[in-house]
């Protein structure tokens, strides 16, 4: 999620729609889940050496994208979270998970129309967490605070930190095929849609931990199945309605008081600050009519004593649908309300662990206590498109958001409230396109 990445995103389609004289645009939204084969070799080598079973050769993805069409050309975004299939040892669970952040540029085999076959390469960057953790036995905060150690955490590109904490060099070549299915009533459609292909990371010391190398947890044949929103170019005419991508900058008025306290009762260092947010906003309208998804991820990160640092996170996903109010000629106005999914994570953790194997026969570094549940949110909104060139092709949009996060579940760390933490304003300023 890094500006460089939009720098081209913004060049790549400013060459291209120049070269085109005849317009066809579409633009759509989708989420798409499947399997990747993987074999953590090493890894598993490790296990056998004890005579213990291999870790299982796949894992899970799930992810949410944008893509818009320029005639024959595809560009497009998408947020992937994957996850390992757990291993259970000795009261242990061994598990992985990776997030990654990718730009899509593809070329379409099939004319503007209901079905859709698209060879697509994708660059982007990632993280990495694989852990071996048990039940913790604390009952309340104070005790987990106190002896927090469950197990280990590895971390390479710590998004627990910022989502600008993503490392290493991802990608992807790829098919995508869909077929649109009418939406009785509105002018978009519904995309089902198929991805198949091979991930892999191009270097190959690039995710190595404590000695192993885990770069097949970011490898391998993958096959996605989804569903979105799409909005086929003869269905609408320019300003009618049109889907953007936004990169999100924004402003959490919230610092975590009550958990500072129990930090500093038991000998910690508080967090300081804001939290960071940072993350992806796609957002559509029909006429007046708006609609969309956001992705963002809050954190808070610090050293904690002289042996051991600590985060706190928090990943926001939001379903909106609102109003456009005002709508002058390139700004507009318009009112959002969100309901979607929130988790809230606190880790404590040694940065000075050893190497495998000694680390797999005394794993007790680090803990965690987490939390999850629904939010809730109003917002208002107002914009300025841009316009680029004289064919219209897109515009770049500059926005300002602002509203109010609520919880809508209790949010507890073993019985400390963190409701006030998660109920905050914000302030957020977005950078995208739109065709």
């Amino acid at each position: 999620m890094r500006f460089p990445a939009l720098i081209l995103f913004l060049l790549l389609i400013s060459q291209v729609a120049q070269a085109q004289l005849e317009r066809a645009t579409r633009s759509s939204m989708y989420v798409n889940f499947g399997r990747t084969g993987a074999n953590l070799r090493e890894f598993n080598l490790m296990l056998q050496d004890k005579g213990l079973t291999p870790m299982r050769k796949s894992y899970s993805n799930f992810g949410f994208g944008y893509q818009t069409r320029f005639n024959d050309f595809i560009l497009g975004l998408e947020v992937l979270q994957s996850s390992g299939p757990a291993s259970n040892f000795n009261g242990y669970e061994i598990d992985y998970r990776s997030t990654r952040f990718l730009l899509n540029v593809g070329f379409s085999f099939t004319e503007e129309g209901p079905f859709q076959l698209i060879h697509y390469m994708a660059i982007g960057s990632g993280s990495l967490n694989f852990q071996m953790l048990r039940e913790s036995d604390a009952n309340s905060i104070d005790a987990f605070l106190q002896q927090p150690q469950q197990g280990f955490i590895l971390r390479d590109g710590n998004i627990q930190k910022s989502s600008l904490n993503m490392t290493g060099f991802l990608t992807e070549i790829g098919f995508h095929t869909s077929y649109d299915f009418p939406i009785p009533g509105r002018d978009e459609s519904l995309e089902i849609l198929a991805r198949f292909g091979y991930a892999f990371s191009p270097f190959e010391d690039s995710w190595n931990l404590n000695g192993i190398n885990f770069g097949a947890a970011q490898a391998g044949a993958f096959f996605r199945v989804g569903a979105g929103i799409t909005l086929p170019d003869h269905n609408f005419f320019y300003r009618d309605a049109s889907i953007g991508a936004h990169l999100i900058y924004g402003l959490n008025f919230t610092t975590p008081d009550a958990l500072n306290s129990n930090l500093e009762e038991n000998g910690l260092q508080p967090f300081s600050g804001r939290p960071n947010n940072i993350g992806l906003k796609i957002l559509g309208f029909n006429r007046n009519k708006l609609y969309g998804v956001d992705f963002y991820n809050l954190g808070l990160s610090g050293q904690a004593n002289e042996t051991m640092n600590h985060n706190l996170n928090s990943v926001r996903i939001y379903g909106n649908a609102g109003l456009i109010l005002f709508d002058l000629r390139n700004i507009e106005v318009g009112v959002l309300g969100g309901l979607g999914y929130g988790n809230l994570r606190y880790t404590l953790y040694s940065p000075n662990k050893p190497d495998f194997p000694s680390l797999f026969e005394q794993p007790d570094f680090d803990g965690y206590v987490r939390s999850a549940g629904l939010m809730g949110k109003p917002e208002l909104m107002v914009t300025y498109a841009l316009p680029t060139n004289r064919g219209n092709f897109y515009d770049i949009i500059f926005g300002v958001h602002a509203g109010y996060e609520l919880p809508l579940t209790p949010y507890n760390f073993l019985g400390l409230p963190m409701f006030k933490y998660m109920a905050n304003p914000y302030l957020q300023f977005t950078l995208g396109i739109r065709p």
